[in-house]
């Protein structure tokens, strides 16, 4: 995840337009640059050694960049693309925009697990001692755990029920306690499903000791890592848990996209609220006071969705594909700030 930037000073030897400096100047230059780039040393203390103002200094810096005496190389590891990065977050407005490179199979494969890993590594950049870190259910939330190496001690809560309480032990609630054991903090998982039959069976479970227990943690909640759905079997987890008659039902208000059963259209308001009613799941408002709420979401597939839900205002930052990342550079017009983090729907 680390950046390093190598520095080539190359003295007499530089390009044919520093060859108009005299041997002297040129010597002076590469001295200086390679007392400021590589050695670490401040413009004062070089004019202090050579005698002359630190705008001289300054002047010399930068005729030796200008004219090729100093070279500058950025380089990231190869798997990540700086360029897209950057631009992704200057047009979202995020946080932090995190692109990778997609596998070879990017266009059928959502969510590649190497998505996850960086994920990981992101989260141990961001959360601090003593912060509250949330994680929804989601495959690439549970990669993301299983690559985790290092956290700093936290307190780890489940946001969301599981897709299916069958198989809690392989999912949300194995990610919670390998979060919480890699921090040596406490885990408060959510033994139950995502999505109740009804509205009453969801209040009884909410208000069943352990349930109840991981929501109160939701108000503390200071870093939060999601999952995106797009509305399509296989790459939405709501999707699939609906009958043949709700998703239709869904579909006929425009439904683009789902994060923590909440369902958004393509301009990023929410749609089909009664559902949440049915859910375990952390509300859209508590999710948009959290200061930190990491997506992890990539693919061909899912960029509509991944932009529907950025729209929305919930996401302060992303982690994603190159193969996403090139649909959401150029579909639609440029989004407000994700930062600006008021509801589109309005009071």
């Amino acid at each position: 995840m680390n950046s390093s930037e190598e520095i080539a000073v190359s003295g007499m030897s530089a390009g044919r337009s520093a060859m108009r400096m005299g041997p002297a100047e040129l010597v002076q230059a590469a001295a200086m640059a390679r007392r400021f780039y590589l050695e670490g040393k401040s413009k004062i203390q070089i004019a202090e050694e050579f005698g002359v103002s630190r705008f001289k200094v300054a002047r010399v810096l930068e005729t030796a960049l200008e004219r090729d005496l100093v070279r500058i190389e950025i380089r990231v590891p190869a798997e990540l693309d700086a360029e897209r990065s950057d631009a992704l977050r200057a047009r979202y407005g995020l946080r932090h925009a995190v692109v990778v490179e997609s596998p070879a199979d990017a266009e059928e494969s959502p969510d590649p697990e190497n998505l996850g890993e960086v994920a990981a590594d992101l989260l141990g950049e961001l959360v601090t001692e003593g912060d509250v870190l949330g994680l929804a259910w989601g495959r690439s939330t549970i990669h993301m755990a299983a690559a985790l190496d290092r956290l700093p001690p936290c307190t780890v809560v489940q946001l969301t029920g599981v897709y299916d309480a069958g198989t809690a032990e392989r999912g949300s609630v194995e990610a919670v306690r390998r979060a919480a054991q890699v921090s040596g903090g406490d885990a408060h998982p959510i033994y139950a499903p995502m999505l109740l039959p009804d509205v009453a069976t969801a209040a009884a479970l909410r208000n069943q000791t352990g349930i109840a227990r991981a929501f109160e943690y939701f108000d503390k909640v200071t870093v939060a890592c999601v999952s995106i759905g797009s509305w399509e079997a296989g790459i939405s987890t709501v999707h699939d848990m609906l009958t043949d008659e709700e998703r239709s039902h869904y579909a006929s208000l425009g439904v683009a996209a789902e994060m923590s059963a909440h369902l958004f259209n393509s301009e990023g308001r929410r749609v089909g609220r009664d559902l949440g009613e049915r859910c375990i799941t952390v509300e859209a408002d508590r999710l948009r006071r959290i200061p930190e709420v990491v997506a992890i979401a990539g693919g061909q597939r899912k960029a509509a969705a991944i932009d529907a839900v950025l729209r929305s205002g919930l996401v302060t930052s992303l982690v994603t594909d190159t193969s996403a990342a090139d649909h959401l550079m150029t579909t639609g017009p440029a989004p407000r700030p994700a930062l600006d983090r008021a509801d589109p729907d309005g009071p």
